[in-house]
């Protein structure tokens, strides 16, 4: 009897283990799950594109666009920042005319254009701080405040690499991509 009994009990408790094995496999699948729609690559085939083009990693143009716009390719901020990457249309008039085609700010609409132009600004402003922490901040407040920024002791030991943003906008701003780049990274590209 006490045989049967320590079989039995071995039974059930190898039967719990697989179970919350399995349970845990199954919401594991469905967090993925619940994370990918959270999580979009939409407009895939443009990002491969210009991410390629510019040298910009795709889970970055992708954390971008998340932020930015939640993938609305009709967005306008408060600010007038427009389109899945909140390009402001000045800017995209100044890139357009560096990149040599004049094209007008209503183009900003256009998911291809806007992701070629948010892409390719920013590869220049990698070029220009060669840290994301520095690009998305730059990309947020400008270039300008970043490089005051980093001249600025209170903010730049080593004149590189901001220690602290004084914009509470900006700085949460690069806290927000960071995180998207953290699960953009994780869902999709490690193996």
């Amino acid at each position: 009897m006490r045989y049967k009994n320590a079989v039995v009990r071995s039974i059930v408790i190898i039967s719990i283990l697989l179970l919350s094995v399995l349970c845990g496999f199954l919401f594991q699948l469905i967090w993925d799950k619940v994370d990918r729609m959270n999580y979009p690559r939409e407009y895939s085939d443009i990002v491969d594109v210009y991410s390629y083009e510019y040298g910009v990693p795709e889970h970055i143009v992708y954390s971008v666009i998340k932020v930015e716009s939640d993938f609305e390719s009709g967005a306008v901020s408060e600010a007038g920042a427009v389109g899945l990457m909140q390009l402001m249309p000045e800017t995209f008039v100044w890139l357009t005319t560096e990149n040599g085609e004049n094209l007008n700010s209503a183009t900003l609409y256009d998911p291809e254009t806007n992701i070629k132009y948010g892409t390719y600004y920013l590869s220049k402003l990698y070029l220009q701080f060669g840290s994301w922490d520095e690009v998305f901040a730059a990309y947020n407040a400008g270039p300008t405040k970043v490089e005051k920024w980093l001249s600025d002791s209170e903010y730049s030991e080593d004149g590189r690499t901001l220690d602290s943003i004084p914009y509470k906008e900006t700085k949460d701003y690069v806290k927000r991509v960071n995180k998207a780049d953290e699960i953009y990274k994780k869902l999709y590209y490690e193996e």
